[in-house]
């Protein structure tokens, strides 16, 4: 027999923690197993340190290979009863830890369908600078990670209680239809009527009009437009129009990335010669030096076709050429002849078709919403032309109706909410963070502040100048009937204030989706670095939609989107459009209204904006094309 262990000794190797059973070069496997079988049940880490106890106690070496089994027995017997609670422990311990494993598990499912869902939402109000182009240091301030910001807690917490209490009743099917639907389908388009051909005033060509158009994919639509109106006008061969790098849009795409140049020529033939190059004899000319560039100095915003002629067109005639640069909202609305304002509409409705590359992706953003097959309207068949029918998913039942989606354009990021004055309940943070992003961006404002008494920003609010937050989104959507499980895909760029801006939104709508979360990387990849092609997404997904909510009517997004829907609609594209300054007068109540009233005044709201109105005088043909340029009313 070997040396005594000391009392002091570690623990030997071959003691298993949990299991107490020894090899039996010791002696010891007749003896233990005899002994565990009659034990009681214990704790067992109680048991555990008891038996260490006995072997740390012995004086006879029973763990170092004693060659009397019944002294071995007769020691460990002693621990005999803290051995029985240690087996019973053993006996259940599995059923324990399959328990404690199952709970496990519902924690950590839970878990990660918050992740999935937080991640979500987070990618919602974390900056997409990709979908509209705006500057890295616009989207720092989308990522910022605040507390929860609310406004108004009173209404978000009815707004919540309604939501749940009605989450199991049938939802208004007049909700997804527009309320004055047959005076809505009695217009009909008609911009694309053939008429005379060579409109223009003068018999012979003029030259040929040159257009770079700045901004973003909604303001260089607009200028195109208005670049074929004011060729017809001069009776000038246009070449197609290039597009503006800018540092705040920050894409490279030209005309022929985004919209089908073969499609824009044939379609306006008979009315615009248009072609793809300055001929060749005229390129070598230095357009500034011999006076042919044309700027915001020389003519006018929203100009008359008057001023056109009168300042435009003999510098057409005398050089041969004019160069546009900058050119936007340069020619005005009214007074203009009929035929140019057509001329327009055409433009805008029928020569402006999504090159091939944007429509599949589209087709595909709008079937995963939908989880359907996608071609069932014309607005579908103009935006998504021959990819309507591929779309059907697979292990999809495309027999089924499509599901309902409403499309939300938040216009929230952070130019717009600094450029506006207001406040939006962030306290002195936000006002410095604020004041610290005017004095970068916009410093003409600033100046001007210095100089003029401003408006207190609660005054602002009241005129109803103030961009919708997230949150009164979700009251206005919530006040309308809108179910908890609506199905809402959110187009624009990075939300200020990030997810604790969003945390009020999607509270009540956590079904909020964009296109990064319905593509996959690979579909999104060729559109990566391109904002304006990942607008034209944004503007399909919404103008496709059963429901269009915009934020900001004076958006270039929401107006041609909504003025789309009019056109191409008949009389089953609703468009929920807030007036500000009333809801800024509902909203204000918070504290005392009632969830009822609250509702009927939403609802009143919204019902009043949608009534069908011909085109007002000097009002956009592209938001409002129901006259008769633009449309026909067949009864």
């Amino acid at each position: 027999m070997g040396k005594q262990r000391s009392p002091r000794s570690p623990r030997p190797p071959h003691v298993v923690s949990g299991n107490m059973n020894v090899k039996s070069s010791y002696g010891m496997n007749s003896c233990q197993i005899r002994c565990s079988e009659s034990s009681p049940g214990g704790d067992h880490i109680t048991g555990r340190r008891s038996l260490e106890g006995e072997y740390l106690s012995s004086k006879a070496g029973i763990y170092h290979g004693s060659k009397n089994d019944s002294i071995q027995c007769s020691v460990a017997s002693k621990g005999m009863y803290y051995g029985r609670r240690q087996m019973f422990f053993l006996s259940h311990v599995r059923s324990i830890a399959l328990v404690v494993a199952f709970i496990g598990a519902l924690f950590l499912l839970d878990s990660l369908m918050f992740s999935i869902i937080h991640s979500m939402n987070l990618q919602i109000s974390s900056p997409q600078r990709d979908s509209v182009g705006l500057q890295d240091d616009h989207n720092a301030y989308a990522k910022q990670e605040q507390t929860q910001v609310e406004m108004y807690s009173n209404l978000l917490n009815l707004a919540s209680a309604d939501l749940t209490k009605k989450g199991l009743e049938p939802e208004f099917s007049t909700l997804w239809e527009e309320p004055y639907k047959e005076q809505a389908s009695a217009w009909k388009p008609c911009a694309d009527k053939k008429g005379p051909t060579h409109q223009g005033t003068y018999p012979v060509n003029n030259g040929f009009l040159l257009v770079s158009a700045n901004g973003g994919i909604n303001q260089q639509r607009v200028a195109v437009c208005n670049a074929v109106a004011v060729a017809s006008l001069l009776n000038a061969t246009l070449v197609i129009p290039k597009f503006l790098f800018s540092n705040v849009w920050n894409d490279p795409s030209q005309f022929g990335d985004i919209y089908q140049e073969e499609h824009f020529i044939n379609t306006l033939k008979d009315e615009v010669n248009i072609i793809k190059e300055l001929p060749s004899h005229l390129q070598s000319l230095h357009i500034e030096e011999i006076g042919s560039l044309i700027t915001d100095a020389d003519i006018m915003k929203e100009a008359k076709p008057a001023d056109f002629i009168r300042i435009i067109l003999p510098t057409l005639q005398k050089n041969g050429v004019v160069h546009f640069l900058g050119f936007g909202n340069r020619l005005g609305f009214d007074p203009l002849p009929f035929n140019l304002q057509r001329l327009r509409c055409k433009c805008n409705f029928h020569a402006l078709k999504f090159v091939p590359k944007i429509q599949q992706a589209a087709s595909l953003l709008v079937g995963r919403i939908r989880k359907t097959d996608i071609g069932r309207s014309l607005l579908d068949n103009q935006l998504l032309g021959n990819f309507t029918a591929d779309t059907a998913l697979r292990g999809q039942d495309t027999s089924r109706d499509p599901s309902k989606y409403l499309a939300l354009h938040l216009r929230f990021e952070i130019d717009m909410v600094a450029y506006s004055l207001c406040a939006f309940g962030g306290g002195e943070d936000e006002a410095k963070e604020l004041e610290a992003y005017r004095k970068v961006h916009f410093p003409i404002v600033v100046e001007r502040l210095k100089n003029t008494k401003s408006v207190s920003p609660a005054e602002l609010r009241k005129l109803g100048k103030c961009p919708l937050t997230p949150e009164e989104a979700g009251l206005v959507l919530s006040g309308l009937g809108f179910k908890r499980s609506t199905y809402i895909f959110l187009a624009g760029s990075g939300i200020y204030g990030g997810s604790s801006r969003m945390h009020a939104l999607t509270r009540l709508y956590p079904n909020l989706v964009t296109k990064e979360n319905l593509l996959t990387p690979s579909e999104l990849a060729p559109f990566r670095n391109f904002s304006s092609q990942l607008a034209a997404l944004d503007f399909i997904a919404c103008a496709t939609s059963d429901v269009f909510a915009m934020t900001d009517s004076g958006s270039q997004l929401s107006s041609l989107v909504s003025g789309y829907r009019v056109y191409y609609g008949n009389g089953q594209a609703p468009t929920i459009r807030p007036n500000k300054k009333r809801l800024a007068a509902v909203l204000k109540e918070n504290g005392t209204i009632s969830w009822n009233r609250f509702q009927e005044r939403v609802t009143k709201m919204i019902q009043e904006d949608q009534r069908v109105n011909v085109r007002g005088f000097g009002r956009s043909v592209y938001r409002q094309p129901r006259c008769h340029e633009c449309m026909c009313k067949l009864h």
